[in-house]
């Protein structure tokens, strides 16, 4: 199985040698490194191996399987296999130096190479092969543990170990006397020290400390002998040293170091000189102080006080006085210590940093002592200001402020003398003067903020024009408007235009002035060019992005500000245009609200025709928040339950706002919809689904409404199916809502019905004929809704005669099964009845139809003879009508219908009252020539016959 894995892992190394694609060399680089590792882990594969034969040919071929022709590959010689590891590990070299293998692919290859050298190694190979065993096996280790794979270096490291035993076992074998054996000796130590260093690195790396230090103990004895190490064993402690410490391990740290600093002494030609060994003093130094300075103040004094006696370093006397600080030294101690690099050639900075020690750590004494010394050493620098500054700075820290003014005009007047600042220094004075003006503005010393204020404007010249001198202008404005003193801050807040008119926060200062001299056309004005500005993705300030949320932060402060001063007017403005630049939901609908209760009282206190704009400003408001709410949803921080209380609010304010203007039925329906869609946001409650078949209810009836009115066909053909919509929507949700009650007094289904009815007969909808099947079906239909339904079926645009026809008919027979017929909505009923079968002035009628509204009258005459509560017109309106029936049928010859239908008449006038005795006498002439015609039309044909 092991000779199989060779064969593969030996065909993958030839594969490599010749491939040139940084992509395939990755991956057959990794296919050898698991390879490679699953032989080593079976063990005695080179066993199964067959040796090359000394004559050439090739390796016998083992036999045919019965059956078969096929033959299996021949056996690999071993020499072929340590031949192909030599040239990979070449390869992996000039690789690596080409950089087309990287470290680790370079430490994996390496591995590949050392595994199949050692595969081939016999039971007493010769010393040449042995000496490039431990080669390959130290560099492999080595590989490893410099790419951080300590664990598989332990190994290779074993494995050079036991090497180089052999090998100096070999060499004493061959050896001649002493001399040969020391020479053996000597030539063995060189490779043994380097295996025992690399070891000592794999140790500390996996943190294994006394490993470590047992292996740098063997290479420590062993200096005598190779003296040349003495410099890399140091170095090599040193980076020992400086790892622990990074991982805090300061004992392990401070040994290290201790012993890098005396194998630096052991010999002195080979030492790693003064300069490295004061570095690694001074890292020790370092390790007592943070591993304990109380316990250890001895130790890392020690340490310093070498260092610095080995070579000079600014480093080492910066940290000598801050060990002594830290350890509570005396002042005379510390100022001892500061006297001993006076001596010394020590740069500005340095002894900056030294006095900024001092004064951080309460040795102010010491330090301004010290501080006040340095100017003569550093007459001629240009940076002496800094000194000046670091005196400004600590007097201000230590509340010392009348002494760091004499100092700030003391610059000033060696600013107007030719003694200028640096520009980096200059910078940072004004930083310094503007943070100690804005600790008294947050104090309310507005005074004292604008003396310092003054202070930084002292260094700017008359004209110039600078972004942070429009800042300061800016602040310092508004210290004047905290005092009141409206002159000066328009004075600034010009200075601040001049020097920055595009400016946000300019406009803003311009804002606070207008507000406070309550001139709302200016703040107005500077509202509308502080949203214009915040809609600005270039704006800048001080040289740096404005903030998303300045823009909005400025108009909700205007805002605020804007009522704080009665300014409904300027507020409302305010709240607009930070309305439309508000990212946050629980802000902008604080806003909105805002924005809508000033609309509201506003509206409330004009006139009815000033309303119109403030109206149309609220359905503004309120169409965003709904937008809002429905873009909330991704939003983490706005919560399902804030959702729902901003729906609520602004629902029910829409609700109230369409019952405040019910006079307006176009606005009252607009704002019905939006309760609507702000309650579909809702959990749906009873209450909700009251609420929202109300409002839908509401707007279909305005919408109808409107549709009545004069308005062109396509206009009212929109508004018609808007009413369609609305009225769906109501009807589903009125199925849910009849689930949760008795609705059985409830009017929403007769209103849905008559609603729907309008809408599709005006559309001249097809499906209306199938909407009133279910109607004349329905039992418990009212007499008013057949009424109504036969109206709306005859109303312009729509006209449905054989309906309205049908409607009337049914509900004339309602009226007929009460058990007191109502005679006045009976009348009515039947009036309409009869002008729709029996049109006035028609003359040429069908008989059918006739003898259809015949009916209709011997209904009525059955009704006015049992009862005294018929109305006199209507009667009088029946007999008018038969009686002129009677005569259009007289005019064209037909008599006998004309004798029957003026008898009707003649039966009516019998029932009326005080206008009997105005038709009597004229109806009884008219209706005898009738009779006479009649009979004269009987005899002629009675004649004809005999």
């Amino acid at each position: 199985m092991a000779g199989a894995r060779l064969v593969a892992v030996e065909g993958l190394v030839r594969e490599l040698l010749r491939e040139e694609a940084p992509s395939r060399i990755a991956a057959l680089t990794e296919q050898l490194f698991q390879a490679a590792g699953n032989i080593s882990e079976e063990g005695g594969g080179a066993a199964e191996v067959e040796p090359r034969p000394s004559g050439p040919g090739h390796l016998s071929d083992p036999p045919e399987e019965p059956g078969r022709s096929c033959v299996s590959p021949p056996a690999i010689a071993l020499a072929q296999v340590e031949e192909g590891a030599i040239n990979l590990w070449n390869w992996t070299v000039t690789k690596h130096t080409g950089s087309v293998v990287n470290d680790e692919q370079r430490a994996k290859l390496r591995f590949v190479a050392c595994r199949l050298v050692c595969l081939c190694e016999g039971s007493d190979p010769p010393e040449g092969t042995i000496r490039r065993q431990i080669l390959m096996s130290m560099k492999t280790g080595k590989g490893w543990i410099d790419i951080g794979k300590a664990d598989i270096a332990d190994g290779f490291l074993e494995t050079a170990m036991s090497s180089i035993e052999k090998l100096y076992a070999k060499l004493l074998k061959g050896s001649d006397g002493e001399a040969d054996i020391n020479v053996h000796k000597a030539d063995v130590e060189k490779n043994l020290f380097k295996v025992l260093s690399y070891q000592a690195e794999s140790a500390v790396a996996q943190g294994d400390f006394q490993k470590a230090v047992m292996c740098v103990q063997r290479c420590k004895d062993m200096l005598m002998k190779l003296p040349k190490e003495t410099c890399y064993l140091s170095i090599l402690c040193y980076n020992f040293g400086v790892e622990t410490y990074e991982w805090k391990k300061y004992e392990q740290s401070s040994f290290w170091l201790s012993q890098s600093y005396d194998i630096g002494k052991m010999d002195m030609k080979y030492s790693v000189g003064k300069e490295m060994q004061a570095k690694v003093l001074r890292l020790l130094a370092t390790a007592y102080f943070e591993w304990d300075c109380n316990l250890y103040l001895d130790k890392a004094l020690k340490a310093i006080s070498l260092a610095n006696q080995e070579k000079i370093h600014p480093a080492g006397f910066f940290l000598k006085v801050k060990i002594l600080l830290k350890s509570g030294a005396s002042d005379e101690d510390i100022t001892s210590a500061v006297a001993e690099f006076l001596h010394h050639d020590m740069s500005l900075d340095f002894c900056l940093n030294i006095a900024k020690l001092l004064l951080e750590h309460g040795r102010e004494s010491v330090g301004f002592d010290f501080l006040k010394s340095v100017p003569e050493r550093f007459e001629s620098s240009p940076d002496l200001g800094k000194i000046t500054l670091l005196h400004i700075e600590f007097l201000l820290q230590n509340k010392r402020e009348l002494l760091a003014k004499q100092k700030v005009e003391e610059v000033i007047i060696g600013h107007y003398t030719g003694k200028h600042l640096l520009p980096e220094a200059l910078n940072r004075l004004h930083v310094m003067l503007w943070d100690r003006a804005a600790k008294h503005y947050e104090a309310k010393s507005y005074s004292e903020a604008l003396h310092w204020y003054n202070y930084s404007v002292s260094f700017y010249t008359p004209g110039q024009i600078d972004q942070n001198l429009a800042k300061l202008q800016r602040n310092m404005a508004s210290c004047y408007l905290h005092l009141k003193q409206i002159g000066k801050a328009k004075e600034a807040v010009k200075e601040a235009e001049r020097c920055d008119p595009n400016s946000i926060f300019t406009k803003f200062s311009v804002y606070k002035i207008a507000v406070m001299e309550k001139d709302t056309d200016k703040a107005v004005e500077a509202v509308i060019e502080m949203g214009r500005l915040a809609e600005k993705s270039s704006q800048h300030e001080d040289k740096l992005r404005v903030d998303e949320n300045t823009g909005t932060n400025l108009l909700s402060l205007a805002a605020q500000i804007a009522l704080e001063n009665e300014q409904e007017v300027v507020a409302i403005k305010a709240l607009e245009y930070l309305s439309e630049h508000l990212q946050d939901c629980r802000q902008l609908f604080a806003a909105l609200k805002c924005l809508v209760r000033l609309t509201l009282s506003k509206v409330m206190a004009e006139h009815e025709e000033a309303r119109d704009d403030d109206i149309k400003s609220m359905l503004a408001y309120l169409t965003l928040a709904h937008k809002r709410l429905a873009e909330s949803f991704t939003e983490e921080k706005f919560t399902a339950d804030m959702r729902i209380l901003e729906a609520h609010w602004f629902r029910k304010v829409a609700w109230n706002l369409a019952v405040q203007f019910r006079g307006c039925p176009e606005k009252m329906r607009d704002f019905f919809l939006l309760s609507f869609k702000f309650s579909q946001f809702c959990p749906s409650d009873k209450a909700v689904l009251i609420a929202q078949k109300t409002c839908l209810l509401m707007a279909a009836a305005v919408d109808l409404e409107r549709g009545r009115q004069q308005v062109t066909p396509s206009e009212q053909a929109e508004l018609l199916t808007q009413a369609l919509q609305h009225l769906q929507a109501c009807k589903d949700i009125w199925k849910v809502l009849k689930l949760t009650g008795d609705f059985a007094k409830d009017p929403t289904d007769t209103l849905l019905l008559l609603y729907e009815f309008e809408a599709r007969s005006k559309l001249n909808d097809p499906t209306l004929h199938n909407l009133m099947e279910s109607v004349w079906e329905q039992p418990q239909i009212e007499v008013k809704t057949l009424e109504i339904i036969a109206a709306l079926a005859m109303e312009s645009p729509a006209r449905y005669p054989v309906l309205c026809k049908k409607a009337l008919k049914n509900a004339l027979n309602l009226h007929r099964k009460q058990t007191v017929i109502d005679a006045v909505k009976f009348s009515k009923c039947l009036h309409s009845l009869i002008n729709l079968s029996l049109p006035t002035g028609l003359t040429d009628l069908d008989a059918c139809v006739l003898q259809e509204v015949w009916d209709y009258f011997e209904d009525a005459l059955s009704v006015v003879s049992s009862t005294d509560a018929y109305p006199e017109m209507e009667i009088l309106w029946l007999m008018t009508r038969a009686w002129n029936t009677g005569i259009f049928q007289y005019t064209v010859g037909k008599y006998k219908e004309a004798e029957q239908w003026c008898g009707l008449g003649m039966r009516f006038l019998n029932h009326l009252g005080s206008l009997k005795k105005s038709y009597e006498g004229h109806m009884i002439g008219l209706y005898s020539e009738v009779l006479d015609k009649l009979d004269s039309v009987k005899g002629f044909l009675l004649n004809g016959e005999e």
